[in-house]
């Protein structure tokens, strides 16, 4: 008797690989003469406390890029990430068309294995004017990570790999 894996958890952790190693690579590139601020992190100051960027209220901006609304897409993940739903990619969607993005224009992968554990890693996307804002979260990635990168293939996806529906 043998034994064969099945070959789709294999190719989502390249996709997850891939996407990561792409992200990277862009991000590597913009690297200027001046640092540029995290807007995903916070800095400790000496003075009187101040609201970090994620902790200040930001609002769509329908009108605008990828780039304007990256700060309530990243204030939306990091407060379901500290949530107690942090692990189930329905709580990021469902977020997500609270504060006002296209359910429609969204991608997340799955948040379960094939074999019912958890995932290791979750991705999800709302496509964006022809860019993506994506979000990476789990106990592999230890905080919520969000970023906007370039369109896939004919502009009309974010993540590569299986991505489960959004049908509910």
């Amino acid at each position: 008797m043998s034994l064969r894996r099945d070959p789709r958890p294999l190719r989502a952790r390249a996709a997850v690989a891939v996407l990561a190693i792409a992200a990277l690579t862009l991000l590597s590139g913009c690297a200027g003469d001046e640092p540029r601020p995290d807007p995903t992190r916070t800095t400790a100051t000496a003075s009187a406390p101040t609201a970090s960027p994620s902790e200040q209220p930001v609002a769509l901006v329908p009108e605008g890029s990828a780039a304007d609304n990256l700060p309530i897409f990243t204030q939306v993940t990091e407060r379901v990430w500290a949530s107690d739903r942090r692990a189930e990619g329905r709580a990021y969607v469902d977020a997500l068309v609270e504060a006002g993005f296209d359910k429609a224009a969204m991608q997340v992968t799955r948040d379960v294995s094939t074999v019912g554990n958890p995932a290791e890693s979750m991705q999800f996307s709302v496509l964006w004017r022809g860019e993506c804002l994506v979000g990476q979260v789990g106990p592999d990635i230890g905080e919520a990570v969000t970023r906007v990168l370039p369109a896939l293939e004919d502009g009309t996806l974010c993540l590569l790999g299986a991505t489960r529906p959004i049908d509910w």
